[in-house]
């Protein structure tokens, strides 16, 4: 099946970090733009990144910049979000997406036009 899968996520305490992956299963990564979404209990879906394809261009919501960075390897197929200084409030299934147009500052990570997602990975974040 033609997925994207998401692995690295666990409970953590506040405070911690985490990594999440984000894998192509018979799904091409390169020359596409990652994208990270989040979807806490009882919340809409929130857009919390994106990545460009070279990995130069980054966006991110205002309430993770700082904490979290963002990574690729096309060689392996994957990208990678780096979570570190973690909240309960960033308690979510986190879902990684391929997008086709691009990322930048100036566009919202929801206006990306994306064509394969994840199944999610949950982060649990608690004393």
């Amino acid at each position: 099946q033609l997925q994207l899968v998401e692995s690295g996520g666990g409970l953590v305490q506040p405070g911690g970090s985490l990594r999440l992956s984000c894998t192509g299963a018979g799904v091409l990564l390169d020359r596409h733009v990652v994208g990270w979404f989040r979807q806490a209990p009882g919340k809409e879906r929130e857009a919390v990144s994106c990545l460009g394809t070279s990995g130069g261009r980054t966006n991110f919501a205002d309430s993770v910049k700082g904490r979290f960075t963002l990574s690729r390897d096309n060689a392996k197929n994957t990208g990678y979000l780096q979570m570190d200084m973690l909240q309960p409030d960033d308690t979510a299934v986190y879902y990684c997406a391929r997008g086709s147009t691009f990322c930048d500052t100036s566009v919202p990570v929801r206006q990306i036009r994306y064509d394969r997602w994840g199944r999610g990975s949950q982060v649990a974040v608690s004393s």
